[in-house]
């Protein structure tokens, strides 16, 4: 069974300007990124039990100010964020067709796709680390040299005791073919500990047929901690060569199913960093992902978090 040296916790990639539909036409401005959400969830869930930083690039303009005085209010580190005097942050917009969403985005100048380009910069911001979490869309932005020097970087991290986890995240259009993605996945797949997939996405790019399927795959890339994600449908898990199959329960009033897995994802690290068996972790994963959905935007209301936490991190068994 994984365990943590300590419950200092990083994530990589790309933050976004979010433009989130409120109602007739009217948005608001935010900040998301699947792994951008994820550490902001699990920064909140955590509170005093420990510390979450963000490892990203930002522009020096209002916004990118705006963006790390956002995360220092709201506790996270924000030491590991570079600045760019001639890139800024990438903006997305939210379409909805019912609680269903679709993205627009604008990201081709975004900063964050030059993080990788310094491996000592990276080594430096992983150093101390008890989890280091990254997405395929991490990785999908950067060109193959900066893959590589993540890569390098993670595994010096894991030699240190540092655990890494993955969720692929696959968004086609970041990549240049379904080729690059298989060449690429099973390459950081190899430096993971924990696996986060979502099985559409799985399904979409391996032709899996069933959520046992991406089991079987990622078990056989090293990957010792698997959960495979799967919608309202039931999630499958795989630890220490363990399979399980968990429901999900439904959720009501649901508004907009945007960041659900981000929030399932700092959910299910958050209870694991404090000694949760993966069974539980995953009820906690579950109930940060049903919070989220009845909201628009990729992030839970920074109120409704605590009494999440408080009920699930404390109460629930190991």
């Amino acid at each position: 069974m994984i365990t943590f040296n300590s419950t200092k916790a990083i994530a990589i990639g790309e933050a976004m300007i979010e433009m989130a539909p409120v109602q007739d036409g009217l948005y608001r401005r935010g900040f998301a990124g699947d792994t951008f959400n994820t550490a902001w969830h699990l920064a909140q869930a955590l509170g005093s039990r420990g510390r979450v930083g963000f490892a990203t690039r930002v522009g020096t303009d209002r916004l990118s100010d705006a963006f790390v005085a956002e995360l220092n209010s709201d506790g996270l580190d924000t030491s590991s964020i570079g600045r760019d005097a001639e890139r800024t942050m990438g903006l997305y917009l939210i379409e909805l067709d019912g609680v269903e969403r679709s993205f627009h985005y604008w990201r081709k100048d975004s900063a964050a796709r030059l993080i990788a380009d310094d491996r000592e910069w990276l080594e430096q911001a992983f150093v101390g680390q008890g989890l280091i979490h990254l997405s395929g869309i991490t990785v999908a932005i950067l060109p193959d040299s900066a893959r590589t020097h993540l890569i390098d970087a993670l595994s010096s991290a894991r030699a240190r005791g540092t655990r890494v986890s993955f969720d692929p995240n696959i968004r086609p259009q970041l990549w240049s073919s379904n080729e690059e993605i298989r060449s690429t996945i099973p390459r950081f797949l190899e430096v993971a500990d924990i696996a986060l997939p979502s099985f559409d996405d799985e399904q979409t790019i391996w032709g899996d047929a069933t959520p046992r399927d991406t089991l079987a795959r990622f078990s056989a890339s090293g990957v010792t901690e698997i959960i495979v994600k799967n919608g309202a449908g039931q999630l499958a898990m795989l630890v220490d060569g363990h399979k399980a199959q968990i429901d999900t329960p439904a959720v009501w009033e649901i508004c907009d199913t945007t960041g659900a897995g981000d929030a399932f994802n700092a959910g299910y690290l958050a209870a694991r960093l404090i000694g949760k068996q993966p069974r539980a972790a995953v009820a906690f994963g579950q109930q940060m992902s049903a919070e989220v959905i009845r909201h628009f935007g990729a992030r839970i209301p920074k109120a409704s978090v605590p009494p999440i936490a408080r009920g699930l991190i404390l109460s629930c068994p190991h």
